[in-house]
């Protein structure tokens, strides 16, 4: 009879609140992508611009 009270009282249960936080930390998440991808690009420019400076001119 436990058994049945058990298995009555999970499938009438309202479901488990959902966790609210995966959209904002997936989207710092993207952010904090985006922001190391933009510095990236920023320091490879740089650099591709400093050495094709100091490269010698035929």
């Amino acid at each position: 009879m436990r058994m049945l009270h058990l298995l009555v009282g999970v499938l009438v249960a309202p479901p488990p609140a959902r966790d609210q936080r995966g959209l904002s930390q997936s989207t710092e998440n993207a952010i904090l992508l985006a922001g190391a991808v933009a510095v990236a690009l920023v320091v490879i420019s740089a650099v591709t611009i400093y050495v094709t400076a100091k490269l010698p001119r035929p």
